[in-house]
């Protein structure tokens, strides 16, 4: 059964929680003392009615204020698809918290409050969905109970989104605009009878019926460890372990090991002690080559032919995470697969306004702040671009006095 992967993202009483706890309940997701535990919680809020908000907002402090903080993934499943939710929240100052819980997604899920239409947090939303190239948008217009399902209200909103959507670069998005209200279940998971004029499918059956987005990337596997064991029955054993972030490799493929350059033919893939003729992304395997080839941690395996150009110079996107803004004076550890190396911010190129779209001079990114920005590494490395393959197309920048993330970024 496939599992499937929604980012969702919305501003403060736009019904985000309301809209993933309907879900949950409609897909009888709910746990019999988590149901009775909801009851109880409503009434005691003095509401006549179940607060499926509750589902979601675990912290104490998202309960308390009505809000989402932290990142939260919540699983449940249909008899055609298993899902995950990463329930991140939409005001401005987690803007990492965004980026980090949007970065696996398959799909952004937007919510807009009819009452209000586009605003400045659904052009940050939308611009971090772009941003990540999640391959397919669908924009929920809440709360259409409360202008009394009216479909002028609707089709304002949807263009006014498509148009926003056309001024972005990544203009391969499949995007889907849906009316619902999560409070009373419309366009859901049935259509709604309150919105006749609306013939498309509620939203949980196009989640179960979008096509799972083919993995993009040639074959790229940072190594690990360099396995060799110390006795009489292996003593001439050498095995790579490593976890394959993109592509698919196969015994007799011909690899080449960067940066040496070197190149080998491949004798066996293992995992968990079973040989297998080939390996895919996200498999953790031990690779065996036909040649003595000096190859350790850091280095990265790809298929002859295949190969990135090595780069010591890069251009980015990067979201600033920490309290201190980002000092150009000083040089940061970049980790990028299993390599760690220093690294320098040489040039800030622009910040990115996510709510106008503008590109602001400046000479330091703040916390939340996205940025493209000139990179320096003290050697090249064997980066692709996140467009072109987003496994490989990836980095964190830490502070190597504090060991903290400082930034997350993509190569362009």
């Amino acid at each position: 059964m496939d599992v499937f992967r929604i980012a969702t993202a919305g501003s403060v009483d736009d019904g985000k929680s309301t809209l993933i706890g309907r879900l949950l309940y409609e897909t009888n997701s709910i746990t019999t003392d988590k149901l009775e535990a909801i009851e109880r919680a409503s009434q005691r809020k003095g509401i006549d009615f179940l607060d499926l908000s509750l589902l979601t907002d675990g912290l104490v402090a998202e309960r308390e204020q009505g809000i989402t903080i932290d990142v939260a993934h919540i699983y449940f499943n249909t008899p055609r698809r298993k899902f995950i939710i990463a329930d991140s929240p939409g005001h401005v100052e987690y803007t990492r918290n965004m980026i980090t819980g949007a970065s696996r997604a398959q799909t952004s899920v937007i919510l807009v409050d009819a009452r209000k239409g586009i605003i400045e947090q659904t052009h940050r939303h939308y611009f971090i969905a772009n941003l990540l190239r999640i391959p397919y948008v669908i924009v929920c217009v809440n709360k259409m109970d409360l202008v009394s399902y009216a479909e002028d209200v609707f089709v304002k909103i949807k263009n006014d989104f498509l148009e926003l959507s056309a001024s972005l670069p990544n203009t391969q998005q499949q995007i889907v605009v849906i009316p619902v209200s999560s409070l009373h279940g419309d366009n859901l998971t049935t259509r709604s009878q309150n919105m006749a004029w609306f013939t498309d499918e509620p939203l949980l059956t196009l989640l179960e019926s979008l096509p799972v987005p083919a993995a993009r990337g040639s074959f790229r596997m940072p190594v690990q460890l360099a396995i060799r064991p110390r006795n009489e029955s292996h003593h001439d054993y050498r095995g790579y372990a490593g976890r394959i972030s993109s592509g698919k490799i196969s015994v007799g493929d011909v690899v080449t090991v960067l940066p040496s350059g070197r190149s080998s033919k491949v004798t066996g893939i293992h995992k968990n002690g079973i040989e297998q003729a080939s390996a895919v992304d996200r498999e953790s395997v031990i690779i065996t080559i036909a040649d003595d080839i000096d190859i350790s941690r850091g280095d990265m395996l790809l298929r002859t032919g295949e190969e990135p150009l090595l780069k010591a110079e890069h251009t980015a996107f990067i979201c600033w995470m920490d309290s201190q803004p980002l000092d150009t004076v000083k040089s940061y550890l970049l980790q990028h697969g299993t390599q760690r190396i220093k690294a320098k911010v040489i040039r800030i190129e622009f910040v990115q306004d996510t709510a106008t779209q503008q590109q602001l001079e400046a000479a330091s990114v703040k916390m939340n702040e996205i940025a493209q920005v000139k990179l320096k590494t003290a050697k090249p490395l064997p980066a692709d671009a996140y467009a072109e393959n987003p496994a490989n197309g990836t980095f964190i920048l830490i502070d190597e006095f504090t060991n903290n993330t400082v930034a997350v970024g993509f190569f362009e």
